[in-house]
């Protein structure tokens, strides 16, 4: 409880989104003490993954009215006479415009419930303590472990029972299978069950999905609030690796790019055996496009090609270079993944990027966590836990404590009245208040989530995971980023897709910036046996929609917020780029901010470098024996493949 932390920490931190769990792994890793807090009953914030039946709950409690923080709060009379306060939001109002649709059959849905969903008592919902979320078992390889460009998990430690983890609180429930197990959070008790296939209500072949089913099947969907993808050698990938984080969680390789060109979809072909064997490129267009694709590998390397068309855009630049209008679309839309704004070397590198992510992991440069993005932020948590941070959802921050002269925050209070000392904080913008954001003018984006019956290109396996980039349709208006994902993702139930959409807002509402390409590529008839004619006949039908706008404080300057100390750090939330790069610089520029000095999340040691004082000799001292992790100074021939975490190194200290 709230009583039982110690008053002091070095680093509080307010938020469980993906920046805010990198920088609490990181200083907990080079031994900082830190609490990390989260308001809501879930972990990741804006970047969290829902089962059906939790994102309802996500959606009503969004549509709230937000709560004044006006009143007295409890501890507000321990703050000094040199000191002053800053008051901080009680609640986090960064989402809005909530639309929802359902054009699958409803049926009677009031006695349906969600299967193997548990009934929680209302005091459980109410306490301010929180168990970190389990550390995953190993997964069948089908999906890709990665560990040092690995892509199987060690055999060895597959085995391993002291790498369970303690387990992991309500809110984001996964799937229990015999193949592939969990690697977040369960709410299930020991001697509970996953209900079978034969106990579910999976839907007949050649039957449409109803929305009883979906209810019941709520479980087996995971549902994120962003959609990126991560590329095999990206920032984040990169992170995981040498941090030992990878191995909290497994990927999936993406399995097909595709475009939107001509009014058609199309696969685009990524490798070299891809264009040759391409039927929808001529051969004098695969040569061409091969051309310019081995220039853009080392583009650096002939500066004359490019260097007086800098400050043009990349779109003019593939004119010049004689590229066919379809080529043209396909390198600046599906592989560049840029606009029509974008200069010419930010195109080529991006090009260049994505040429270099190629064939690490599989045909595509782009991989995707199982059971959707939420499982990243839990990872860093883990770690974090590992050595030493202390977790608390349901748990909140009411006003920094400054010292007058200094102008630093020398200590917090949080939501129980307690005042907790500490060096620095770190804030999710969400939970700043209106007074501190008063000069601040964010943007917004827009995103839409749906569960379709089919895939939007058809192929001959029925479990691909898709990317497309819809161009934009007018000026002024932004390019539209679509994931399709399978049910071997384990985000959706069989015989369903889970489609998200994401774009920079332009217009008032997500619906009105997104609809318009939601109705070119799907169906939105509520009828499944009313006969269809030519391309409607051919597109997946929308079963269940969600539109919403979400703060995007990327480009915000930290001096835009007025009033904070020099040592309180501001996290934003995501932004509508397809990759995590942006989170990951500003998790790092955050920790060489508080510990200049210090490495940015360096590698867990190995199970053999862990020694513990009950191995060393006596001490004449009588103090209690302590884990101590230590790195021996002979290197390993393991320790060249990545660090690992024993899982009793220190058991997570959770209140």
């Amino acid at each position: 409880m709230a009583d039982d932390l110690p008053t002091e920490f070095d680093v509080v931190i307010l938020g469980t989104g993906l920046p805010e769990s990198i920088i609490a792994a990181a200083c907990s890793r080079i031994g900082q003490r830190v609490l990390h807090l989260d308001a809501r009953n879930y972990y990741g914030g804006n970047w969290a993954s829902f089962t059906f039946s939790g994102l309802q709950t996500w959606i009503e409690d969004c549509k709230k009215d937000d709560v004044t923080g006006e009143e007295a709060e409890p501890g507000i009379g321990q703050i000094l006479a040199s000191e002053k306060s800053i008051c901080l939001s009680r609640r986090n109002r960064t989402v809005r415009n909530i639309e929802v649709f359902c054009s699958s059959s409803s049926e009677d849905t009031d006695d349906v419930k969600e299967a193997g969903a548990l009934c929680v008592d209302p005091e459980v919902l109410t306490t301010s303590s929180a168990e970190l979320p389990a550390e995953p078992q190993p997964q069948e390889s089908s999906s890709s472990g990665i560990n040092q460009g690995t892509i199987t998990p060690d055999p060895e430690e597959t085995n391993d029972p002291e790498n369970a983890g303690p387990e992991e609180p309500e809110g984001n429930d996964h799937e229990s299978s015999e193949t592939l197990s969990t690697s977040g959070p369960e709410t299930c008790d020991a001697t509970e069950t996953e209900p079978t296939a034969a106990q579910t209500c999976q839907p007949e072949p050649g039957k449409a999905v109803t929305y009883s089913q979906i209810l019941k099947e709520g479980r087996r969907f995971n549902i994120d609030l962003v959609s990126k993808f991560l590329y095999s050698r990206g920032m984040l990938i990169n992170l995981l690796i040498k941090s030992n984080v990878s191995r909290y969680t497994e990927f999936k390789n993406i399995t097909r790019i595709l475009t939107y060109y001509d009014g058609k979809i199309e696969q685009v072909p990524c490798s070299r055996a891809d264009v040759f064997t391409s039927k929808q490129l001529s051969m004098v267009e695969k040569r061409t496009l091969m051309k310019f694709l081995t220039f853009c590998a080392d583009f650096e390397q002939h500066p004359e090609e490019y260097q007086d068309h800098t400050e043009s855009t990349f779109a003019e630049f593939l004119k010049l270079k004689r590229l066919t209008p379809s080529l043209q679309h396909f390198v600046l839309c599906s592989i560049a993944m840029a606009s029509t704004t974008t200069k010419t070397v930010d195109g080529l590198k991006a090009t260049q990027h994505f040429l270099r992510c190629l064939g690490c992991y599989g045909n595509t440069p782009f991989l995707f966590p199982m059971y959707g993005l939420g499982e990243l932020p839990q990872c860093f948590c883990r770690m974090c836990a590992v050595f030493g941070g202390i977790y608390c959802l349901q748990h909140s921050l009411r006003y920094l404590v400054v010292d007058e002269e200094s102008n630093r925050c020398k200590a917090v209070i949080d939501s129980r009245g307690k005042r907790i000392s500490c060096d620095y904080v770190v804030l999710e913008d969400g939970y700043l208040s209106h007074d501190v954001c008063a000069n601040v003018s964010y943007k917004q984006m827009s995103r839409a989530v749906l569960i379709t019956d089919r895939s939007i290109l058809r192929a001959e396996s029925d479990q691909q995971i898709s990317v497309l980039t819809v161009p934009p349709e007018a000026e002024g208006q932004h390019p539209i980023s679509v994931t399709e994902l399978c049910s071997s993702t384990m985000t959706c139930m069989k015989d369903t897709y889970l489609v998200h959409l994401t774009c920079s807002s332009s217009k008032t509402t997500a619906r009105e910036d997104l609809e318009p390409v939601v109705q070119k590529l799907f169906t939105l008839d509520a009828d499944p046996d009313k006969d269809c004619e030519g391309e409607t006949a051919e597109k997946p039908r929308v079963l269940w929609a969600l539109y919403f706008n979400m703060r995007d404080s990327s480009a915000v300057e930290r001096q835009s917020y007025a009033g904070l100390p020099a040592n309180v750090y501001v996290c934003s939330g995501p932004d509508p780029s397809f990759g995590n790069d942006h989170a990951i610089r500003q998790a790092e520029n955050i920790f060489h901010g508080l510990y200049p000095t210090e490495e940015f999340c360096p590698p867990a040691p190995n199970p053999e470098d862990i020694i513990y004082e009950s191995d060393c000799p006596p001490q004449d001292s009588g103090e209690s024996s302590a884990v101590q992790i230590e790195s021996k100074e002979e290197t390993s021939p393991e320790s060249e493949k990545g660090a690992e975490i024993v899982g009793d190194a220190e058991e997570p200290e959770t209140e």
